[in-house]
């Protein structure tokens, strides 16, 4: 039986989910940003392109390409505008960049992203190391940029970084989140991100604080951004969705992480969101084994550690192995006695 038989059969044999999810979901590629600026090996800019590039034939709706952040704060993504100006735009996908300032969307707009990302802390200590502003301060100086953007008709997804947890300051306040949310949504902004930046969120908070945000703000898209640190990013999807939620970021091969967020490590792997997806028999249109190849052939050759994705050490739920002619007995040498476990 062939690899493809046997997804049929395990998936053909999946029971229904025993909790409501969505028909369909879709996934943000946020790899080649997120995942890559907080890497020390410089990746070349055609090997950038090239994961781009082949993301883009997966299925994947949404791939947010590069950040127009100052070079010296974020030096992998020095070469922005080469990497927008070198892909290959497939029909269908919409490819963001992250625009932190007005200067940054000023560098972006001739290269004419579908979409400008914004990002700005919820709390003031986590935007005083991100922005060396306070939030407050954050928020005003985001108002040209929606501006030019209502100007050229691109669309703004605003992501709200530790809105879910701050490595500063624990825990924040529902208040606080809707304070911040208030603002940019007065500021004309109908697309935000919630973000645990260091993946301190529980499946509990994920639920309240997203069911609450919809209904505060109903003209609202609500996506989630969820790192992993903890190994709670999948259950907080699950609680995403029974919330509402149709959107979530995720990263080819699980990397990422914020360089001014103590502790901040790997976002959901895109391929590990898909598998459990799929698992849920909700669509996402992403060729899951295009992905997994991507994080393998493309991804991890450019890293110089492993992939954070358990696809990538175990590989999906329907894979079986060759099974052996006879026990294969561990070496007494190397291997403590004893049955297995």
């Amino acid at each position: 039986m062939s690899t493809t038989d046997h997804r049929h059969a395990y998936l053909s044999d999946v029971r229904p989910s025993p909790f409501a999810v969505p028909a369909r979901v879709v996934v943000n590629e946020v790899g080649p940003r997120d995942g890559l600026q907080l890497e020390e090996v410089e990746f070349p800019t055609a090997s950038k392109i090239a994961v781009v590039d082949a993301l883009s034939r997966t299925g994947l709706q949404r791939i947010q390409v590069t950040s127009f952040v100052r070079p010296d704060a974020v030096p992998q993504l020095a070469d922005a505008d080469a990497v927008m100006a070198g892909i290959e735009r497939v029909p269908g996908v919409a490819y963001t960049v992250l625009v932190p300032n007005l200067r940054g969307a000023q560098r972006a707009l001739p290269l004419q992203a579908d979409g400008w990302d914004l990002m700005l802390s919820c709390t003031d200590s986590h935007s005083t190391a991100n922005a060396n502003k306070p939030t407050a301060q954050a928020l005003a100086a985001l108002e040209p940029v929606v501006e030019l953007a209502g100007e050229h008709g691109v669309e703004l997804t605003a992501g709200v970084a530790t809105s879910l947890g701050c490595p500063f300051e624990g825990r924040v306040p529902y208040s606080r989140v809707l304070q911040v949310a208030g603002r940019l949504h007065e500021m004309g902004v109908r697309r935000m991100a919630l973000c645990d930046t260091v993946g301190v969120a529980d499946p509990a908070l994920v639920h309240d604080v997203c069911s609450r945000l919809r209904a505060d703000l109903p003209d609202v898209v609500v996506t989630l951004h969820l790192h992993d640190t903890r190994n709670l990013a999948l259950a907080n999807v699950l609680t995403g969705m029974a919330a509402g939620v149709t959107e979530f970021d995720a990263s080819v091969g699980g990397l990422g992480g914020c360089p001014f967020a103590p502790g901040a490590s790997g976002n959901v792997a895109t391929e590990d969101l898909v598998h459990m997806l799929s698992l849920l028999g909700v669509e996402t249109g992403v060729d899951l084994d295009a992905v997994v190849g991507i994080a393998r052939d493309l991804v991890a050759p450019l890293v110089d550690h492993p992939l954070e994705s358990s696809l990538s050490r175990s590989g999906p739920s329907w894979t079986v192995h060759v099974p052996p002619l006879r026990q294969e007995l561990p070496d007494p040498s190397t291997q403590l006695t004893g049955a297995a476990r």
